[in-house]
């Protein structure tokens, strides 16, 4: 089952002599439950399309279709409830509000939707991300592993069609961004989730099933692991 589809994205920024094509024609089908990685030099693309995807930026021609609803078309406030609802977003600096507990920066996207917690749900996703005896603690009083864990558990708790992560073991050493990775292929295959995950580093896209090159706004190479 399709759970993402582009067809003929293309993103312009600029007019005339100072016209820049970020995306050239990204033609990508994704099927649920996939771990797919993008990856390509900085200024490839990569990191647009990601935004493109999650609905933070609309592309300029083409279609995208998330859990077969056509993002391409939204205006900003139906892309906000669509992007809270059925796309999971994780960056490199994790963007937790400083003044809530971790369990509140997790369950935030229900609580702005007014949305009854399932506690069964909720205690899976803090278990598998090893983050129970912090749900207490303030985002400064955990390090940047357990941060992007929490992070990570506010992307997965609304159980979103698809999860995007940009970059999110790049402010990480390397004990650290290897446990995130391994827990993103935690979710992937005990949560079932489908992952995009966007990187410069090989040794983190060869963990992914499927991987996704970019160079100059262009899809090169496309290729399934395993």
């Amino acid at each position: 089952m399709d759970v993402l589809k582009c067809i003929g994205v293309r993103k312009l920024y600029g007019t005339g002599s100072n016209q820049t094509v970020a995306l050239d024609g990204i033609d990508l089908t994704v099927e649920k439950g996939e771990f797919i990685a993008i990856v390509g030099a900085s200024g490839s693309g990569k990191s647009t399309l990601l935004h493109i995807l999650g609905s933070v930026d609309q592309p300029t021609e083409g279609k995208i279709l998330v859990d077969g609803t056509d993002v391409s078309s939204m205006n900003a406030t139906q892309s906000a409830i669509f992007r809270r609802r059925k796309v999971g977003l994780v960056y490199q600096f994790y963007n937790l509000i400083p003044t809530l507990t971790v369990k509140k920066n997790i369950l935030m996207p229900l609580l702005l939707d007014k949305r009854k917690v399932n506690q069964e749900y909720f205690e899976q996703v803090v278990t598998s991300l090893g983050l129970h005896d912090k749900l207490d603690a303030l985002p400064n009083q955990m390090s940047g592993g357990q941060q992007q864990r929490t992070a990570i558990a506010r992307a997965l708790i609304y159980r979103p069609a698809i999860l995007l992560a940009d970059e999110p073991t790049g402010n990480l050493d390397r004990k650290n961004s290897k446990e995130i990775v391994d827990l993103l292929k935690l979710s992937n295959r005990n949560l079932h989730q489908t992952i995009l995950l966007i990187t410069h580093d090989e040794k983190v896209a060869l963990e992914a099933d499927r991987i996704v090159t970019i160079e100059d706004g262009r899809i090169i190479s496309d290729r399934k692991r395993r």
